[in-house]
């Protein structure tokens, strides 16, 4: 199930598109941005539902922030400022969407779900830098030069991608990229980390993956 935050300070406004959305979706509420980071360090979360007018902080210049820290999850601002600088404001702060209040409850859903069917979409191929990966076709490409990679180093590959600029332990990617992880241990990530550094990064140039000492590793 993909999972939504709504991000909304007036309380009837915020129920009600919970409850719109709530038999489709899994919904996170919050009042103001305080948590929302926090969050999204536990959650794989999808879209975010942003208001622009909260009490700390206006909500695109928040969604700024994320997206310099790496966030990409697609935003649908929902917002009283619908004048068209607003809205090309809000576009050019990270919008995939906007919605102007009041709105229409039957549209929201749509245009929730129009955004979702993109991010589905969007996800059979990854890009980061000069590395694209065709899920569907399970090629990578540095470069635009592909990239022989065994099973086991694309699913590894894989994950870096899918979080990007995140701490992943050693015990988590036993668990999700190791199909049979109980035979396996720490060690064997050490080694297929370094060969898969090896094969995308021959020269030492790009530094793609970091090792964190005591932690694991990230990909940024």
């Amino acid at each position: 199930m993909y999972k939504i935050i709504i991000v909304e300070d007036e309380e009837d406004i915020l129920e009600l598109i919970e409850y719109t959305l709530n038999s489709d979706y899994k919904v996170f509420t919050f009042k103001d941005i305080k948590g929302v980071e926090a969050l999204l360090e536990e959650e794989e979360i999808d879209l975010i539902l942003m208001d622009r007018n909260l009490p700390s902080m206006e909500g695109s210049l928040f969604i700024e922030r994320l997206r310099k820290k790496g966030y990409n999850q697609a935003v649908i601002y929902i917002s009283a400022k619908d004048s068209s600088e607003n809205i090309l404001e809000g576009f050019d702060r990270g919008a995939d969407d906007y919605i102007t209040k009041p709105f229409n409850l039957n549209e929201l859903k749509a245009r929730v779900k129009a955004v979702i069917k993109r991010i589905k979409k969007d996800v059979e191929v990854l890009k980061y830098k000069d590395i694209i990966y065709d899920v569907s076709k399970s090629k990578v490409f540095i470069d635009d030069i592909e990239i022989s990679l065994t099973h086991l180093e694309k699913r590894l590959l894989l994950e870096f991608m899918k979080n990007q600029n995140k701490v992943l332990t050693r015990d988590y990617l036993l668990d999700t990229v190791w199909e049979d992880s109980f035979e396996t241990n720490s060690k064997t990530v050490n080694v297929a980390v370094n060969r898969l550094k090896e094969k995308i990064d021959p020269l030492k140039e790009k530094n793609y993956i970091k090792a964190i000492r005591g932690e694991g590793y990230m990909f940024c």
